[in-house]
């Protein structure tokens, strides 16, 4: 009982500590705020918002709500996007410079968080290098899906189940996947992936880099 009540409180000075150090909790959580990025890669690429919206199929008011962070978009929608930005969808996150370690420690993990998914997207490879793989974690809580409906885009993918069940709708089939079960398939598939449990489940995905 002394033990239990001795780490509750080691857990609450350190919650304590951690919130009110903005520059340690900012190397701990590396979050990225979407908007900012998207309105980045946007302009960067001499696109309007009016010519991003139609092609990706959303409303004006939509993108310009979600580069001023008012939404929080939906992984297949940050996917149709980036499709059309002709970027992965790591592609959104703050590239590191190439001369840099290909080691991505833990701490140093880039996470973006998607309300609308009950999900968080976190980097597990090098950006900005040689390389030529994408690779991300998914975490989708109890109740997180990827998008309302199947979605496609371009590229191949690679998806192991690190922990968790999910419910993987591929074209005009649902399959149930467990923990270690793997499938290698193409994006332009129509897909949505759902957690149907109580337990939240981890997804790595390594797709190949695409350029248009």
């Amino acid at each position: 009982m002394c033990t239990v009540k001795l780490d509750a409180s080691l857990f609450i000075l350190y919650t304590l500590f951690m919130s009110t150090n903005p520059k340690i909790l900012s190397i701990a959580t590396r979050q990225v705020q979407i908007g900012e990025r998207l309105r980045a890669v946007r302009t960067g690429r001499g696109i309007s918002v009016r010519t991003l919206a139609g092609k990706a199929g959303f409303s004006p008011s939509f993108i310009s709500q979600l580069e001023n962070g008012q939404v929080s978009p939906s992984i297949a929608s940050l996917e149709r996007i980036a499709d059309v930005l002709g970027i992965p969808l790591v592609g959104f996150f703050n590239a590191e410079p190439s001369e840099r370690s290909q080691i991505v420690r833990f701490k140093d993990r880039q996470k973006l968080n998607s309300s609308w998914s009950r999900a968080k997207i976190e980097v597990l490879g090098p950006m900005g290098g040689p390389n030529k793989l994408d690779a991300v974690m998914i975490t989708l809580s109890p109740g997180g899906r990827s998008g309302k409906r199947p979605s496609a885009h371009t590229g191949d993918e690679f998806a192991l189940i690190f922990d968790g069940q999910i419910s993987l709708t591929l074209g005009s089939e649902t399959h149930e996947l467990n923990r270690g079960d793997a499938l290698t398939f193409s994006s332009e598939t129509p897909h949505l992936w759902e957690n149907r449990t109580s337990q939240s489940v981890r997804i790595v995905i390594v797709s190949s880099r695409f350029t248009h």
